[in-house]
């Protein structure tokens, strides 16, 4: 039996010729993702880690978007520890106040998440990108903070559901509307694979970003047109014959 979309995805990032489900694999990262409410967390544990800077400024990205503007001194403070984080380890895709907006649709639109990548976030969501073509999913801020040192994370292999949706929504009927009505018929306990919707109808991002609702590692959709949601930017070749 063939390999996953999520499965080969993670096969080329672990430098392995096949996984299986179930397996317990290291694999490359692409791009770990932080907030003002998690990243904080994520730094203090990679000071006990005693490690010297980050294993690569440009694949990081930290998005200080829930409590900005700052409603109190501790929230104030959260921002503050990961913008100095930020200059102290010059990352590049850090994002300030006036520059910044909702991490899940920002990191889309400047080209970040794209096709083939492998990416976690210390935010719930992050499995928004599976709309891109992208393996994501959220973590701790522990893991984050691995991830930021060393480059890696590992991975217990998801197995897989197939949805596939057809016809045309209703006229009020939205994208979150379809995944709640989803995670509804199958449960939030704690399923650990993939999703792998087939949609006949648009509004890719909000499919993939409940997915961690039902319990799934990520969720993929399997656009007709993928290319239609990454802003113009390129796919990683050679993946998977994208």
């Amino acid at each position: 039996m063939g390999m996953t979309m999520t499965q080969k995805i993670l096969a080329a990032h672990a430098g392995l010729d096949k996984v299986e489900a179930g397996q317990l694999i290291e694999a490359d990262l692409d791009l770990v993702l932080g907030n003002d409410i998690t990243s904080p967390v994520a730094i203090k544990e990679m000071e006990k880690m005693k490690v010297e800077g980050v294993f690569d400024k440009d694949k990081i990205a930290l998005v200080p978007d829930h409590f900005v503007p700052n409603k109190d001194i501790k929230s104030a403070e959260h921002c503050k520890c990961v913008r100095e984080f930020a200059r102290r380890n010059e990352i590049t895709n850090y994002f300030e106040v006036g520059e910044m907006g909702i991490e899940h649709a920002l990191l889309p639109e400047k080209g970040l998440t794209v096709a083939g990548d492998v990416i976690i976030g210390a935010d719930s969501h992050t499995c928004t990108y599976g709309a891109l073509g992208a393996f994501s999913t959220g973590v701790g801020s522990t893991d984050m903070a691995a991830g930021m040192a060393t480059g890696k994370a590992w991975f217990k292999v998801p197995s897989a559901i197939k949805f596939r949706l057809v016809g045309k929504p209703g006229k009020w009927v939205s994208g979150k509307d379809v995944i709640l009505h989803i995670i509804g018929m199958i449960g939030v306990d704690g399923a650990y694979r993939g999703g792998d919707p087939k949609p006949d109808h648009g509004r890719p991002l909000h499919h993939c970003q409940y997915g961690h609702r039902g319990g799934w590692e990520e969720w993929h959709l399997s656009c007709r047109r993928p290319g239609n949601c990454l802003y113009g930017r390129t796919f990683q070749e050679g993946l998977y014959g994208l």
